[in-house]
């Protein structure tokens, strides 16, 4: 009876193995993404997602192997996305902060981000500084790294005439076109593509906002593996002059950190 037990488990070890089975490998990854983050996850004119980071994440997974799906999520709720297990990593412009640190991993940062000031073409403002932002009506995107650098400032928020949260992109730069707001706290690299985009509606004020801010992938805390099979297949894409290829179709210029 031993005997049989045995050979019984070797034929489906022998059946598992031949069949290419392994209950570890990665066969498909779920990245949290805003989907109305333009250049970085949009949807074009014939309704493709399209973008910076979805072309890096689709290369990525090509190399390793895997399917790859993007699943749009509230930006503000990006945390508890992450933590449930409803998506397996964010690659949408992440910016690594302190308190994001605390329920998710990163990989090495892929690029430098700061935050600037948007405003309707020829209102400049007189803005200067941060300072000069009292008495504006001021607005971001919940959940972003403006947001969460101005919502400590309880000083230079109470200064502001208003301080005005939208839940994506797209809202907040309505808001603004429409003078709902008179100045809009986002992204350099995504208010410099804003700004291209429409010139004679739109312009950057090169006002500092905040510190530098670092871009990676991010993961949850336990998810170290798929962290790392990520991290090394982002490093073969910039070895070999991929990534530089992309950031160059998009901004026509090499963003990527090399580290």
């Amino acid at each position: 009876m031993r005997n049989i037990l045995i050979a019984t488990l070797l034929l489906l070890t022998m059946i598992f193995t031949s069949c290419g089975g392994d209950p570890n490998k990665i066969t498909k990854i779920t990245i949290g993404v805003d989907d109305e983050f333009a250049p970085i996850c949009f949807y074009n004119e014939r309704n493709k997602l399209v973008g910076f980071d979805v072309d890096l994440a689709k290369e990525a997974a090509n190399r390793m192997g895997v399917d790859v799906e993007f699943k749009s999520i509230d930006w503000d709720n990006k945390k508890t996305e992450i933590i449930s297990g409803n998506i397996d990593m964010i690659w949408n412009g992440l910016d690594i902060t302190e308190e994001r640190k605390e329920y998710m991993i990163f990989t090495k940062p892929y690029m430098i981000d700061r935050q600037v000031l948007l405003v309707r073409r020829g209102e400049g403002l007189d803005i200067h500084s941060e300072v000069d932002l009292a008495g504006k009506i001021v607005g971001v995107q919940a959940g972003s790294t403006s947001d969460d650098y101005l919502s400590q400032d309880e000083k230079l928020i109470n200064s502001f005439k208003e301080y005005k949260t939208y839940g994506n992109f797209i809202e907040v730069t309505s808001a603004l076109r429409n003078k709902e707001i008179d100045v809009l706290v986002c992204d350099e690299l995504i208010a410099r593509y804003e700004a291209n985009k429409t010139p004679k509606q739109l312009e950057l004020l090169n006002v500092k906002i905040g510190s530098v801010a670092e871009m990676a992938v991010g993961f949850r805390k336990d998810n170290v593996e798929l962290r790392d099979k990520v991290q090394a297949t982002f490093d073969e894409m910039v070895k070999d002059g991929t990534a530089r290829k992309i950031s160059e179709k998009w901004f026509q210029a090499d963003v990527i950190e090399k580290r």
